[in-house]
């Protein structure tokens, strides 16, 4: 019988099979996800921190007057008034191949092209594309054509590995399988965001012309962001995503070019905006005592314990008699124990039997239940033995404090405003590059 008839082919031909194969409930949100990038990217890096605020895009008001403060007439940026350079002019093409030489925008004459422009765009509109992306694979898994691709996928696996068993050869039917899955699933997905890059141009073109101002600005100020740097972030959302760099290349569409340049862009402008501002900033210590007294859980304080242990050691086999004994020897111990001063002669002469002085630890250190326990135990009170690792056990509290655990919460509190106080100075500062510089749309 040919093994393409075999009773056991009709499973593994089955375009539905495809969707577990290709992980696709798994993987849409992460691809849509990693499209991004940019700001979403640097700030998950932390680079956005105290050294300075993320990527400022808010460009609302930029425009507004119709000469620069230079003197020279300015184009206004897209979606102005009736009459205005940007409403007039035609739309960029949704064609991410045509009109790539062609220049969109002139930033105090530096170009932006229209294929930087493009590619931009297809890295913006991964974030709305997931849920057509994810009903354009079912429609193609639904499709009579898929399961004849599916057909001839396993004549070509069966042809070329003749002589082979048909576990083999199923095998690595299904390795194939999979990988198809992943390429229709990645056809879904382009398909998606290419319908989407109309509504992105715009947002594309004035992001694009934020990042000239910036790496401008920041070249005037010598600020320069290593390669090495720019990769190490890349590195990371990768990491984080548990890719490969090539694998991550793959997911955001070929090329992390367009990546880079925003990511540049954002750690070369919170450099700016941290050597200019950064003297400048001076957060109220009434202002952080406000946002710590008004977060949740702020009030809580930790318990810091003196703890002592007794351990008892369990036989290498773990027989019921010899647990039985041993927690009968602990309470022999526990009768014996008056105060913290007479653990270590209660433990003396009981076989297998170790004190120790564990000193002070926080509450919030402790595994539960223990940690319970001891919280709810008096001062000078042993808890009654419990079976450890390996051993039964006999903890004492011999005393305990209050910790205030506002420290950690006082220093968040004073970095979130200090961030707030960057990015409310980083737009001001962006709005007043776009009105100084002269910006010519196309």
């Amino acid at each position: 019988m040919p093994f393409l008839y075999d009773k056991r082919l009709p499973s593994i031909i089955r375009p539905a099979g495809i969707a577990v194969a290709a992980g696709l409930f798994l993987t849409f949100g992460a691809i849509a996800a990693l499209a991004q990038g940019g700001t979403v990217a640097v700030t998950g890096d932390g680079t956005g921190g105290l050294l300075g605020p993320p990527t400022v895009g808010n460009t609302d008001a930029a425009g507004d007057k119709a000469t620069d403060k230079k003197g020279r007439k300015k184009s206004a940026p897209a979606a102005k008034g009736k009459g205005s350079e940007t409403a007039s002019r035609e739309p960029v093409s949704s064609d991410p191949v045509g009109g790539e030489n062609v220049i969109e925008v002139l930033v105090n004459d530096e170009p932006v092209t229209g294929f930087e422009v493009d590619r931009r765009a297809m890295l913006l509109s991964g974030s709305g594309v997931q849920a057509q992306a994810k009903a354009n694979f079912e429609a193609i898994i639904k499709n009579p054509k898929t399961t004849e691709r599916l057909k001839a996928l396993l004549n070509q696996v069966v042809q070329a590995n003749q002589g082979k068993s048909r576990e083999e050869i199923i095998a690595i039917f299904e390795k194939k399988k999979k990988d198809f899955g992943m390429n229709l699933q990645r056809e879904a997905f382009e398909s998606a965001r290419k319908a989407s890059l109309p509504a992105v141009k715009k947002q594309a073109i004035e992001e694009l012309i934020d990042e000239r101002l910036k790496l401008q600005e920041a070249k005037k100020q010598s600020v320069t962001i290593e390669d090495s740097e720019v990769d190490r972030v890349i590195t990371g959302i990768a990491e984080r995503n548990k890719m490969t760099l090539d694998q991550f290349t793959k997911q955001v569409g070929g090329s992390i070019d367009p990546m880079k340049s925003r990511i540049r862009a954002a750690l070369s402008w919170n450099e700016v905006v941290r050597r200019r501002f950064g003297p400048l900033i001076n957060v109220n210590t009434k202002d952080v005592d406000k946002m710590v007294a008004t977060a949740a859980g702020s009030a809580q304080e930790d318990v810091e314990l003196q703890i002592q242990r007794v351990q008892i050691m369990l036989p290498k086999k773990m027989e019921e008699h010899g647990i039985a004994q041993r927690i009968e020897e602990a309470e022999k111990v526990r009768s014996r124990f008056t105060d913290c001063k007479s653990t270590a002669a209660a433990a003396t002469g009981i076989p297998g039997a170790k004190f120790e002085n564990i000193g002070k630890r926080k509450s919030s250190t402790l595994p539960e239940p223990t940690r319970t326990l001891l919280l709810n135990a008096s001062d000078g009170e042993m808890l009654p033995p419990s079976v450890g690792d390996g051993a039964v056990e006999l903890y004492v509290v011999c005393g305990r404090d209050s910790v205030k655990s506002d420290a950690d919460k006082r220093t968040q509190a004073e970095g979130e405003l200090k961030q707030k106080e960057f990015e409310v100075m980083a737009r001001r500062y962006l709005k007043d590059l776009r009105e100084d510089a002269h910006i010519e749309y196309r």
